[in-house]
């Protein structure tokens, strides 16, 4: 096999890291993880415990390797996906290194990179697949008073299980799968209000007796281009069977219009009433984790300026897991794999071809998609 003397270096070793592996070592590069958790499993361990995905089995598998078990119709659970990417890590001929941060990325004058690490070492690069993920970047909304508010205050990404909230009042922020899941899961032990700026939007989980993404897949929904999703897709929806429907119907989960403001023992409402209450839970999504990229200068508010994954500013630096990066399921188990196949090999092709390769790679980023 013909390798690359110098390697690329995958920064996150969780799903995006793994796919963006395997497919440079089909690319015949020579990957190396660097992976700031104990083993290559992402941040799932670090999700809320009943976390369950809304894609069954047979839709949530990564290139090369299916989940196992007979009933691939199942939603498989947290634990489960950690135990599928561990088994996956392990297929994977490449040298994974676990618990290595990377603190900052540098180009070099003759091209390449100088990856630095928090143990202190600097490796070079013949290319860089950013696939960091955003578990690690919670965005969490600054509102008027919030300074001031004497209960607690989180972001869902430090939400485990709802026993701790027994009693309480309590306000989960968000519209979308993770928010609706918690507030569900806390309703029979604490008093709950989901605060949205628009009314719930919901999506049959089955359609015909089947499984929505079964229909994302034959139709090829799925594999959207970003340009004409955004048109598509306007506001955050909930894959619901109808029991998340009927538990806001019958006031089991109440909704409100989001709040405007914090007072030290709870919010101020949209209407300007006040209300005690003894935790709020935002569940308002996460930002690329990204931080290492800023020497390059290729972030703008802390997103990156790319084409579908492919930098539109560093040669040999790509990305991997950014939502809608090329489709709608970008940043999932069931289509990082088409994603990381289509930046390594634009990566490989800028590699070997020189100049000539470089020019096909900006002839990429420049294409529209």
């Amino acid at each position: 096999m013909t390798t690359s003397p110098e390697p690329v270096i995958i920064v996150g070793g969780g799903q995006s890291g793994l796919a963006a592996a395997r497919a440079a070592l089909s690319a015949r590069l020579r990957p190396v993880v660097l992976h700031v958790g104990v083993e290559p499993v992402g941040s799932w361990p670090d999700y809320y415990d009943s976390l369950t995905l809304f894609s069954p089995a047979r839709y949530s598998a990564l290139p090369g390797m299916a989940f196992s078990g007979e009933d691939l119709d199942r939603y498989p659970c947290r634990d489960e996906v950690v135990a599928y990417l561990r088994r996956y890590a392990g297929s994977v001929d490449a040298d994974i290194r676990n618990g290595v941060r990377v603190t900052a990325v540098h180009s070099r004058p003759a091209g390449g990179y100088l990856v630095h690490t928090d143990t202190g070492d600097e490796i070079a690069a013949a290319g860089v697949v950013a696939a960091s993920g955003s578990f690690g970047n919670p965005y969490l909304p600054v509102l008027p008073g919030q300074r001031h508010y004497a209960g607690e205050l989180r972001h869902v990404a430090h939400y485990r299980r709802p026993e701790p909230y027994a009693g309480k009042r309590v306000i989960v922020v968000g519209a979308g799968n993770s928010a609706v899941q918690v507030a569900h899961e806390l309703a029979p032990h604490a008093t709950v209000t989901l605060a949205t700026r628009a009314p719930i939007q919901f999506v049959p989980q089955r359609i015909r007796g089947r499984d929505l993404h079964h229909w994302l897949d034959v139709t090829g929904a799925d594999r959207l281009p970003r340009w004409v999703l955004t048109r598509l897709v306007r506001h955050a929806a909930v894959l619901d069977t109808g029991v998340y429907r009927d538990a806001v119907a019958s006031g089991l989960l109440a909704r409100r219009e989001m709040f405007t403001a914090f007072i030290p023992d709870g919010v101020v409402w949209a209407d300007g009433s006040r209300e005690p209450v003894d935790a709020v839970i935002f569940a308002t999504g996460y930002r690329p984790h990204l931080d290492y990229l800023a020497p390059l200068g290729t972030l703008e508010d802390g997103m990156p300026r790319h084409v579908g994954g492919i930098s539109a500013t560093h040669p040999g630096l790509v990305y991997v897991g950014l939502e809608f990066q090329r489709s709608f399921s970008s940043n999932t188990l069931r289509g990082v794999g088409r994603d990381a196949t289509y930046v390594v090999s634009a990566l490989a092709a800028g590699m070997s071809g020189g100049i000539r390769g470089r020019s096909r790679l900006t002839r990429r980023v420049s294409a529209p998609r």
